[in-house]
């Protein structure tokens, strides 16, 4: 049990998943591939890495000429930001900022001043490299300082990790999270490209950065292996999420651009490779990112910059870009991107989201896929990308940005994807049909960043969500805490899929659809959902089948109870305008057309339900306000059909 306290609050993973996966009998689809440590051992490694003045493809500091060309037209851009940056004022995290964490769970008191200070780090930085006269230099050396000054990097939200677990930074032991590992990365860079320059600022300056990257990053990785995230201990039924790619694309950086000790550099680079393993042994072959589209960028699209890094670094002995795996990672982006800024999106995922076209670029050119090249530069035209490339605090992704922008610049657009595309491991389909965009899920209610949604549906038209997820709100402690499942977003009952005898599905990975099957030819998904409901409820089985024909998506239930105490209702979550216009039928109407429902009024009586959206992220994805569909029972039943169909009007 103290295990499974271990990672209570910890940032972009929940508790309430972790405890359940820990529970004897349950299993996952865990393959021991080990694709990256078939590539050779620590020696064969240290014979392949390549001097840094050979790998890195960017121009020298001096080279301004280089400069100019990689910045191109965006140069006076970036020139601008920095110069609005020469008068910023370092913020001061305080230790309240840490602590209203444990007292509100508030999250942003704390991240807010130390996002800004960072950001103005990386906007100096980038200013001097476009501009090169040295301007910057002092300002940039305030910023580092301040940073080292601090005794963590690692945000509030994450502090579970030290061993003390008081919420509270602790001198006494550096810890590894999301933020620590992006901070290290851009400092890295910063002290490749300004160590002479910050030596002659003050000698102390660059040993005391250099020294700061050791003790935060190289010391902690290289002797420690109980960060959940390394899954260097993993274990049958431990989670490996996108805090894996993403941590460990960071500290790969960070060892190759400051490591000058060969021997010590060939053994971190292939600790990282034994972790990085563990991320894709975790991952379905299918491809899909169980955490949704909004989460892909994070988890496939880290995996990629890692092993595009590793890959530089070894010249190209060292790369996973011809395996299956690897593409189908890739290609899902592509397969989940509906149009128009709208992405399939079970779980926490956003429903909105235009991806990052130059990394979509980057990896589709990696694993030779023009659908996926292709729909990046569809979505760099349609101008959502915006007129300067900014990669928030990734060095590395603004710099690639850059690299491949003309390239990109000169691709055809398009968004070409299959008809239908089946995912056998992971339980997701989508379909398409004229001006029809289906999506449903199976899968089981513990997969990461979880909604229990076993069952439940997406359907688009024209580009835009009718029957939706409404996804996740503002990321707080109750997020990933305990409370989770208490969070209406997170219920089944705001999903489209059933109450079953007044019960609702249950988190967990023991809950979970049983004989999920696609048909190709049919456009037929189907799976049965009764498994995703404790057993109280009595479920014999809850048989759901999707099918798309002539444009209209028919849905259909045969259950059958053990014993009905409570009458059934049929859940529909819609986006627009809801309106019961007679027996029998459901107008949905919004820019996108109109949509209706229709259901047999001798079974149900409907109810519409509008719900309020007053959390900032819900709202700029929905507005004011989404609906709900109830269709209650008129009877109680132990077994029967339902039908529905949902048409374009």
């Amino acid at each position: 049990m103290k295990r499974m306290f271990k990672f209570l609050s910890q940032g972009c993973m929940h508790t309430l998943l972790l405890l359940l996966m820990l529970m004897p009998g349950i299993t996952f689809a865990y393959v021991k591939r080990d694709l990256l440590q078939k590539q050779g051992n620590v020696q064969q490694v240290k014979t392949m890495l390549l001097p840094r003045e050979q790998w890195i493809p960017y121009p020298a500091y001096k080279d301004r000429a280089g400069w100019d060309q990689l910045t191109g037209g965006y140069k006076n851009a970036f020139i601008e930001k920095g110069n609005a940056a020469l008068n910023y004022l370092w913020k001061v995290v305080k230790a309240t900022d840490y602590l209203e964490y444990t007292r509100s769970g508030s999250r942003v008191i704390m991240e807010a001043p130390f996002n800004e200070n960072i950001a103005a780090v990386v906007n100096l930085f980038t200013a001097e490299l476009a501009e090169g006269k040295g301007r910057y230099l002092n300002q940039l050396a305030n910023g580092v300082f301040a940073a080292c000054e601090m005794t963590s990097w690692a945000l509030s939200a994450h502090l579970s990790l030290q061993s003390s677990k008081v919420g509270f930074p602790d001198h006494r032991e550096q810890v590894i999270d999301l933020m620590a590992g992006d901070v290290g990365s851009l400092f890295a860079w910063i002290y490749y490209y300004f160590h002479d320059d910050f030596r002659k600022i003050n000698p102390l300056l660059e040993m005391r950065l250099k020294k700061e990257l050791e003790d935060r990053i190289i010391e902690p990785y290289m002797k420690r292996d109980d960060f959940w995230w390394m899954a260097l201990r993993y274990k049958s039924g431990d989670l490996v999420n996108n805090w894996n790619p993403w941590c460990n694309s960071n500290v790969l950086q960070t060892f190759a651009l400051i490591e000058d000790d060969p021997e010590k550099l060939a053994r971190a680079v292939y600790r990282t490779m034994m972790s990085v393993d563990q991320f894709i042994n975790y991952t379905n072959e299918d491809g899909a990112c169980e955490e949704g589209p909004s989460y892909w960028g994070h988890a496939a699209g880290k995996l990629y910059d890692y092993l595009q890094l590793l890959h530089d670094i070894t010249g190209g002995k060292i790369s996973l870009f011809g395996e299956p795996i690897i593409k189908n990672m890739g290609t899902y982006i592509s397969r989940a991107y509906v149009g128009n800024g709208w992405v399939v999106n079970f779980a926490d995922a956003s429903a909105k989201l235009y991806p990052d076209a130059p990394l979509v670029y980057r990896y589709g050119k990696a694993v030779n896929s023009t659908e996926m090249m292709q729909l990046a530069a569809l979505i760099r035209s349609s101008g959502k990308e915006g007129q300067v490339p900014s990669q928030g605090r990734d060095a590395y992704r603004l710099f690639q940005t850059l690299r491949f922008d003309k390239e990109l610049a000169a691709c055809t657009a398009a968004h070409n994807t299959p008809a239908v595309t089946w995912y056998p491991q992971t339980e997701v389909c989508f379909m398409k049909q004229g001006t029809l965009f289906f999506a449903g899920k199976g899968g089981h209610n513990n997969e990461s960043h979880n909604h229990n949604d076993v069952g439940s549906f997406n359907l688009y038209m024209n580009d835009a969500p009718f029957f939706i997820d409404a996804g996740v709100g503002t990321y707080t402690r109750q997020t990933f805490g305990p409370g989770r499942y208490a969070i209406w977003t997170m219920q089944s009952g705001y999903h489209n899929v059933p109450v079953i005898n007044g019960y609702e599905q249950r988190n967990g990975a023991a809950y979970k659809a049983r004989n999920a099957q696609f048909q190709e030819a049919g456009k037929t998904f189907s799976l049965d959902i009764g498994k995703a409901y404790p057993d109280s409820a009595g479920i014999t089985k809850w048989l759901r089948s999707y099918r798309l024909n002539n444009g209209t998506l028919e849905i259909k239930d045969a259950f059958s109870i053990a014993d009905p105490k409570k009458e059934n209702q049929v859940h529909f979550l819609c986006y627009g305008t809801v309106k019961n216009n007679a027996p029998g039928k459901i107008l949905v109407e919004q820019d996108g057309g109109k949509a209706e429902l229709t259901y047999n009024s001798r079974d149900f009586e409907a109810a519409i339900e509008a719900i309020p959206q007053e959390d900032a992220r819900l709202q700029a994805v929905w507005g004011k306000q989404i609906h709900r569909v109830i269709l209650v029972a008129r009877k109680l039943q132990r077994s029967g059909i339902y039908v529905f169909q949902i048409r374009k009007l």
